[in-house]
């Protein structure tokens, strides 16, 4: 049965990965071949392959007919529907997922939508009030909405929230229209709502008791598996030392729960003797750790690790009620057969990965005979099976995250017995009954483990950080780890290492010499440029702030720069001194040495002092790097701070080989006249970054023939407020005949300088998939 289970799980994996999905006329094949599979067992294997693509490809099939209609993009829309997540709390904002009740016509089942407060407030925004008394799971309303399809930034090695919100069954997201009338109209108490009810008073209790501080945000993320109270700075130290996995709800914690309900129900039937002689104390016990396993893991949200471990906690009591010896093997199989069959979406993350990679090393450590049986044969196991762990999700980690915890087997040393033995059951105890001194408890033990943590973290080479390996070289060096941590009597076990050599080893696909790899990052309404020569980094812009605690330097910028191999910048240019270009700068800095830093920002701005010897960026700068020039046209020493923030933008020109492209920031058409007043010969260049996002005040007709670009790149969010890029500008660009790249319909957009000319592409035409349009069949009106 493992094998079939496998397949299974391949076949899905293999629907996942398509740019279309099969017509839904192959659907029909999916009963015949759940027939075969029963009655011809040696075609097992194929057959589960085939069954687990079909049953992947009806579920999709099924999750996309529910999206939004496209002709009801950007309409302001009246719906009911019950609020039916935990919602977020924001600074300024509530976020929430939304079940529509009506109309239903043409409209998804679930979206997720933000209610942001206006500014300044005013007399009919209702918000002030909701954060307040609060929006809460089971509440029916009428909201006035504006919505889009789902729709996110897609960029090399980045996260992908398109699959993430069909994953979560999520057809469309938006907004409540500010100052509409918002309607409460009762509450609706299904089952489901009473489970997010009760996660919100945990979190709200440990709110209360703790205030704002780092253990109450820690305390939910283990009671309830709200993770959106841990800080951008938390998360960078557990990420530091290893112990991510142990802050969110893990398998670890699942088992934990459920092998101490199974042993208080048997120490407890132990002693009722007509009990136990009625039903055997080991059968009694499981179904308590199946009931104590699914309701954490359904208070917890019902995360991939927690599925996991639940239907794993299932099948060995299932096993031993029934007599029957299930093998580790076939108990992960079947586990993994079951979240599949549910959630044929979780392979698209990285902790589906992870959560089964850890649990299948655990099996694999353990199963290894005792060399030598004795007083410390407990300790010597837990050790091995901590190296295999270490070791074996090394390679997948680099591949996910670009980086490896060294100092993990330490932190996790203290931290796994400390978080799953004492603070998560604390955090549930308090949870449970209103003791305050529990989570007060629970509180002083977290920042404890945090200072432990903080400490850890300082040591030198606490963490390896490398490019994101092949894939090829990857599962190279799984096979390698195995042979390394086999048992005693494999010959050449040694032998791993050089298997895992190429992961960690090749460098990182880099330009040749006299080449420039110039990558404009999806960051939405905004910019962040990435221009790569053979050994030398600049970043020009970092995008926007998105909130208090979010902005496109720490969660795009700078995981695209470890992604890449990048550890210090060279050169760093901020622009100006709009947001949406500066927003993540200061993330960026937080991350990276930045040798030079260049702007035109105001001599007070906080950048400054952050990067000790920045200057002004000005027009005659010039450089080269490993045959790569770079010059900076714009703003000259004259241009003073009465010009607009935009037209103080630096505008930097890039040649390599027999290209080049220039970068424009937010320049308008007096920006563009300076230029051309001064020298337009410097100006011409095979590739243009559209300036001002397309803006109606960018884009002259004199300055586009000056560049005579044929090709253009548009940084712009998509169905932005301004309605980037107008049309006026769009045929502008027609008229010289360039071909435009746009971030929001084409994702990030790589340009390659070289002596072969200039060639782009975008990223949602490299990695297509079928939920995930490519950028001529994305509606790219605004609104």
């Amino acid at each position: 049965m493992t094998l079939p289970l496998l397949a299974f799980g391949a076949g899905t994996l293999l629907l996942q990965l398509q740019p279309q999905l099969p017509a839904p006329v192959w659907l029909v094949l999916l009963p015949a071949c759940m027939a075969l599979a029963i009655w011809r067992r040696v075609l097992a294997a194929p057959v589960a392959l085939a069954i687990g693509f079909l049953w992947a490809a009806g579920c999709a099939h099924l999750r996309l007919a529910d999206q939004l209609s496209a002709g009801l993009e950007g309409q302001d829309l009246e719906v009911v529907g019950v609020v039916s997540s935990l919602p977020a709390l924001g600074e300024r904002s509530i976020r929430f997922e939304f079940e529509i009740e009506s109309p239903a016509a043409r409209m998804p089942g679930k979206i997720l939508l933000s209610w942001y407060r206006s500014l300044p407030v005013s007399a009919t925004d209702a918000l002030p009030q909701l954060l307040d008394g609060g929006v809460h799971p089971g509440e029916r309303w009428r909201f006035t909405v504006r919505l889009r399809r789902p729709h996110g930034q897609l960029n090399p090695h980045g996260f992908d929230y398109e699959a993430w919100l069909l994953e979560r069954g999520i057809g469309a997201t938006g907004y409540v229209r500010p100052r509409s009338q918002p309607l409460r109209l009762g509450v609706r108490n299904g089952p489901g709502d009473r489970i997010e009810q009760a996660r919100e008073a945990v979190r709200d209790r440990f709110a209360r008791v703790l205030g704002s501080t780092p253990a109450a945000g820690i305390l939910a993320a283990l009671a309830v598996g709200d993770q959106r109270s841990i800080s951008n700075e938390e998360w960078r130290l557990f990420n530091r030392t290893g112990v991510t996995h142990l802050m969110s709800i893990s398998g670890l914690h699942v088992t934990m729960i459920s092998a101490l309900a199974a042993w208080l129900v048997a120490a407890l039937w132990r002693r009722v003797p007509a009990l136990a002689l009625r039903l055997p104390t080991r059968k009694a016990a499981a179904p308590a750790a199946i009931l104590a396993a699914f309701g954490y893991a359904l208070i917890a949200g019902f995360a991939v690790p927690a599925q996991r471990t639940f239907w794993m906690v299932a099948v060995v009591a299932l096993a031993l009620w029934s007599g029957r010896i299930v093998s580790a093997s076939r108990t992960l199989a079947l586990a993994l057969g079951v979240v599949l069959a549910l959630d044929p979406w979780a392979v698209l993350s990285a902790g589906f990965w992870l959560s089964f990679g850890a649990v299948a090393l655990i099996f694999y450590a353990a199963g290894m005979p005792e060399a030598r049986p004795g007083r410390w044969r407990r300790l010597r196991q837990a050790l091995r099976t901590q190296w295999a762990i270490t070791l074996g999700l090394a390679p997948a980690t680099l591949f996910l995250f670009a980086q490896v915890s060294v100092i993990g087997p330490l932190a996790n040393a203290v931290a796994i017995p400390l978080v799953s033995a004492v603070i998560t059951p604390l955090a549930l105890l308090a949870a449970l009954l209103p003791i305050e001194w529990l989570a007060q408890l629970g509180a002083w033990l977290t920042e404890w483990l945090l200072q432990f943590l903080e400490a850890c973290a300082m040591l030198p080479a606490a963490l390896w950080q490398q490019h994101a390996p092949q894939l090829w070289s990857v599962a190279l060096a799984l096979a390698g780890v195995l042979w390394l941590i086999a048992p005693r009597g494999v010959p050449w076990r040694a032998a791993g290492l050089a298997l895992m050599a190429p992961a960690f080893a090749l460098p990182a696909p880099a330009p040749q010499p006299g080449e420039a790899w110039i990558t404009t990052l999806d960051v939405g309404q905004g910019l962040a440029v990435v221009v790569r020569t053979a050994h030398r980094t600049l970043l020009y812009d970092a995008g926007p702030q998105f909130g208090a605690e979010a902005d496109s330097g720490e969660r795009i910028v700078a995981p695209y720069l470890r992604a890449i191999g990048t550890t210090q910048l060279d050169a760093f240019i901020v622009t100006h001194n709009d947001t949406d270009h500066s927003g993540g700068a200061a993330s960026v800095i937080a991350n990276f040495e930045a040798h030079e830093f260049l702007s035109s920002l105001p001599a007070a701005h906080p950048l400054h002092a952050m990067v000790p010897g920045s200057r002004r960026c000005l027009r005659g700068a010039q450089w080269d790097w490993d045959g790569v020039h770079f010059a900076l046209l714009h703003p000259a020493p004259q241009d003073g701070a009465a010009r607009r923030a935009n037209n103080l933008s630096c505008v930097l020109r890039v040649s390599a080989g027999a290209a080049s492209m220039l970068l424009t920031g937010d320049i308008e058409q007096l920006a563009e006249q300076a230029l051309l007043e001064r020298d337009p010969a410097a100006l011409r260049a095979d590739v243009l970054l559209v300036p001002h996002h397309g803006s109606g005040t960018s884009s002259s007709p004199g300055f586009l023939a000056a560049v005579g670009p044929g090709l253009a790149v548009i940084p712009v969010g998509y169905r932005n407020r301004f309605s980037h890029p107008v049309a006026a500008v769009l045929e502008r660009y027609a008229a010289i005949r360039t071909r435009v790249l746009r971030t929001d319909l084409d994702g990030a957009v790589t340009v390659r300088l070289g002596a072969a000319g200039a060639q782009a592409s975008g990223e949602r035409a490299q990695r297509p998939r079928y939920w995930r349009p490519a950028g001529d069949r994305l509606a790219p009106a605004g609104g």
